[in-house]
């Protein structure tokens, strides 16, 4: 019996939108409710959500088998926090801070089993495999994992062709709050400079036959970006969304 089936990478590969929401509140009721509400993915958020590995599992079993892919993001780029995230069962990860084509090329390899990578074997004793009820899940596991890398810095898109061309990165996620930042114009995603960087990485990470995502809350960036070629488009993310009902909720009675 081989790995489950990363539907997720599977469309992306096949260039079929994806339109996704961030969960940030480390709650698997909160996971739950977004994976019934009809995206076709959920991120976990470890880099700027509180979350642990506890509830990272909580919230991966929230959206099983609720038709709704999920992703998460490990708070850095090190082997043993993307082991750990793939042992517990995603298959889907985010990496953020990825600023060159050497950085690319070890994430995919800490996510690769030997001899391609350098996974931990511990396949055995994980969620990932059932906890040992797929048999062949180590020789079958790198085929489903769907690599992300975050491309967030200026060196990063000086980079971006190396960044996009390194084998076994599936998608390219270009961070537009850090990249304006790091660019000087923090707060200032639309800043001139910082669109025209962003859309000559979609250019290129596109030329490389990558798929590309982006994360933006209004409806109007969402459908130029999707226009652009963007396939991996988050929308926003269930704690801004809870926190807008909740104000509008109370100044409507006051």
């Amino acid at each position: 019996m081989p790995a489950p089936k990363n539907h997720l990478k599977a469309a992306l590969a096949a260039g079929t939108p994806q339109i996704g929401i961030w969960l940030a509140l480390a709650s698997g009721p909160a996971a739950e409710l977004a994976g019934g509400a009809g995206f076709d993915w959920c991120l976990i958020d470890a880099e700027h959500g509180p979350n642990t590995l506890t509830t990272i599992g909580e919230q991966l079993r929230a959206l099983q088998g609720s038709g709704t892919n999920a992703v998460v993001r490990v708070p850095v780029r090190e082997d043993w926090v993307i082991k750990q995230a793939l042992d517990i069962g995603a298959q889907t990860l985010l990496v953020p801070m990825v600023h060159t084509g050497q950085d690319a090329a070890d994430t995919v390899a800490a996510c690769r089993y030997a001899p391609k990578g350098r996974r931990g074997m511990g396949a055995s004793m994980a969620r990932a495999s059932g906890f040992g009820a797929i048999p062949d899940y180590i020789q079958t596991a790198d085929a489903e994992i769907c690599v992300m890398v975050q491309a967030e810095s200026a060196q990063a898109i000086e980079n971006i062709d190396a960044i996009a061309q390194t084998e076994g990165v599936d998608c390219v996620f270009i961070g537009p709050a850090d990249l304006s930042a790091d660019m000087g114009y923090p707060g200032q995603m639309k800043h001139p400079d910082v669109v025209a960087a962003i859309d000559h990485a979609i250019t290129r990470i596109r030329a490389a036959g990558k798929a590309v995502g982006i994360i933006w809350f209004h409806p109007d960036d969402v459908r130029h970006y999707l226009d652009e070629g963007v396939t991996f488009m988050g929308v926003g993310g269930e704690l801004s969304i809870l926190a807008k009902a909740l104000r509008e909720t109370a100044q409507a009675y006051k």
